[in-house]
């Protein structure tokens, strides 16, 4: 039997009188990547480098500091952070505006459905993310606290992204596993970009020019 003529039976006994339920499908592919956390941060990095991502590593209580320095390098100074994204700590300070507290020099606008025009005009935007993905150097945001809606991630010319190194899982079929499928999600790989006919490379056409990564943890 071809594969054609296999496609077509399984479809005749799904439409069928309910006689016989179509063979499952065999599910071989890998469930998991079998990396332990070093080899997982030290994969993912290398994929975010490959794409043209900045990695910052720091303690997680090192955080704040971590994103002020990212800030300062980038000269942000008028940063989107979404509900739930809480920056006091060490390296945090009362200088700006907003949720989190603030950092000195920053001015933190805290996302009360700002348009997009709002969100165009700020320096960047700071968020938390659901999980990363090491083989593919995915990171991936579901909207939950520190993450905020999609357009957070769209808008703002940079994004920094604050991962978890816990966060890290190896493959793909390990991140389903992990993402409820029913919050809305954003898959990002790398800043965004796309390829005209001729093949000539533009970043920012679907989402910011400039994404940047801090790893937190061990």
């Amino acid at each position: 039997m071809t594969a054609r003529e296999e496609v077509l039976a399984r479809i005749r006994t799904a439409l069928g009188d309910g006689g016989g339920a179509p063979d499952e499908a065999p599910r071989a592919y890998r469930t998991s990547a079998g990396l332990g956390r070093p080899a997982l941060i030290g994969l993912l990095t290398e994929r975010l480098h490959d794409y043209g991502t900045s990695v910052r590593r720091c303690a997680p209580d090192e955080v704040p500091a971590a994103v002020r320095q990212a800030l300062a390098d980038r000269g942000a100074r008028r940063v989107v952070l979404p509900a739930g994204l809480d920056l006091t700590g060490p390296g945090g300070g009362p200088g700006g505006d907003g949720p989190g507290g603030g950092l000195d020099g920053v001015t933190l606008i805290g996302d009360d459905d700002l348009s997009p025009a709002a969100l165009d005009a700020a320096d960047g935007v700071v968020t938390t993310a659901a999980l990363a993905i090491a083989e593919t150097g995915t990171i991936v945001l579901d909207g939950g606290p520190g993450q905020g809606r999609r357009a957070l991630s769209l808008i703002p010319d940079y994004h920094l992204c604050i991962v978890r190194t816990g966060q890290i899982v190896g493959i793909v079929p390990e991140a389903l596993g992990r993402l409820d499928p029913g919050r809305p999600q954003t898959w990002i790989s790398g800043p965004s970009a796309t390829s005209d006919i001729e093949l000539d490379r533009v970043q920012g056409v679907h989402g910011p020019r400039t994404l940047e990564v801090i790893l937190a943890g061990p």
